[in-house]
């Protein structure tokens, strides 16, 4: 894709953003941001029982690049296995919004990857359950 070509993707991903509002009951919601430059994100999923995304979604404030990447990495990930998204590179984010973007935004690029990463590895994370309560004691009983 051309320079002028890529401009246009950014922008109209940064203008008509796809997949931006919160899902109602996700399974994973995680929320990032470069605090030197103000850009917040938060990424909502649902899993399937086969590990796809059945859906993702995006809330955010900052600058176009983040809110865009953010907007093209939604698109490509729906429907998407889980082990797809945790494939991903720097360097497919790269393919996706351009070298020069990469190379002068590196931190706004990546911020929906960088979420992205952190919000899988806590859903594989495993999550103690809680002991069951015992049963209350009796008055007397010696244990």
């Amino acid at each position: 894709m051309d320079r002028q070509a890529q401009i246009e993707f950014l922008l109209d991903h940064y203008e008509n953003p796809r997949n931006r509002g919160k899902i109602e009951d996700p399974d994973i919601t995680m929320s990032w941001g470069n605090p030197g430059c103000g850009d917040v994100l938060t990424l909502y999923l649902k899993i399937d029982e086969a590990e796809r995304i059945t859906e993702i979604s995006f809330e955010s404030e900052g600058c176009s690049v983040s809110q865009a990447s953010a907007s093209i990495l939604t698109e490509k990930l729906k429907g998407q296995p889980l082990a797809y998204a945790e494939s991903l590179t720097p360097e497919d984010i790269m393919s996706w919004v351009g070298r020069e973007v990469m190379f002068t935004r590196p931190r706004c690029a990546l911020l929906a990857l960088d979420t992205l990463k952190i919000a899988l590895k806590e859903y594989r994370r495993p999550h103690p359950h809680p002991c069951p309560l015992s049963p209350p004691r009796e008055r007397g009983a010696e244990g």
